[in-house]
């Protein structure tokens, strides 16, 4: 582990490597303690686009994890950056929970059910017909469609929930249209995180329990991959992937052992 020990930055995953919906993993209080104690630059990286900062800051102290706000990004976040950027001041119709909103409303967009610039969805567990209803036919008006993140399961208690991408694929089929997904693997992400982070790619790494986001992620920003077998993926689904991390840990602990 000496290589990765000698890593500068570390983009960490949560769900699935620091904990699996609300319970914490093995060895994540211990790794975290161990970045904070070798003054490493981290931040975590997550696709779930439910969550503010505050509610992801909360929920890992209340798991006895303590870290500062800034050390979190989600995709909303990401979503509401590259939005801004393509369109300052827009407005959105949004199908999604406070992470995502509140990211939107921050980077000064307005929402609008009428006439949107942009239809945007993310986790939600208020998904109802209607919302799909409504978001087709603004897509057919003219409103581009766009994903915070490309997964199509994400893990809960009791096992995995849909996420994005099985979230938005109704509306993708009903209008002929495809979503632009901002969050992992898209390298906007990454990008946000070595910029922050002011760290070299060479110098950081990317730890996650997913082949198709957080590992590809990785591969296609030239940055250092580690896979955990403490979420999603298995030895076994690993194989059905063209690719391969760096290194397969059994959890984030294993890090520093």
């Amino acid at each position: 582990m000496k290589e990765l020990e000698e890593k500068q930055g570390f983009l960490c995953d949560m769900d699935g490597v620091i904990y699996h919906g609300s319970k914490l993993l093995p060895g994540a209080k211990e790794f975290v303690d161990w970045l904070k104690a070798e003054k490493k630059d981290f931040m975590f990286l997550t696709n779930n686009s439910s969550k503010t900062r505050k509610e992801l800051q909360l929920k890992l102290a209340g798991m006895g994890i303590d870290v500062e706000e800034e050390h979190f990004y989600t995709s909303a976040l990401a979503t509401a950056s590259f939005l801004k950027k393509q369109m300052p001041g827009g407005s959105a119709y949004v199908i999604g929970d406070a992470g995502l909103t509140n990211a939107m409303y921050n980077v000064g967009f307005s929402m609008n059910s009428v006439d949107p610039d942009y239809v945007v969805m993310g986790e939600t567990r208020s998904y109802n017909f209607e919302m799909l209803e409504k978001a087709t036919q603004l897509v057919l008006k003219g409103a581009m469609l766009i994903g915070c993140n490309f997964d199509t399961t994400g893990p809960v208690d009791g096992g995995i929930a849909p996420a994005t991408r099985a979230l938005i694929a109704p509306v993708e089929m009903a209008t002929g249209k495809s979503a632009y997904f901002v969050g992992k693997p898209n390298p906007l992400m990454m990008r946000h995180g070595l910029t922050t982070l002011n760290v070299d790619n060479k110098d950081a790494v990317i730890i996650g329990d997913r082949m198709d986001t957080d590992i590809v992620a990785g591969i296609e920003s030239a940055i250092d991959t580690v896979l955990v077998l403490s979420g999603v993926t298995t030895l076994e689904t690993m194989h059905q992937f063209s690719y391969r991390p760096k290194f397969i840990l059994d959890g984030v602990g294993d890090v520093i052992k």
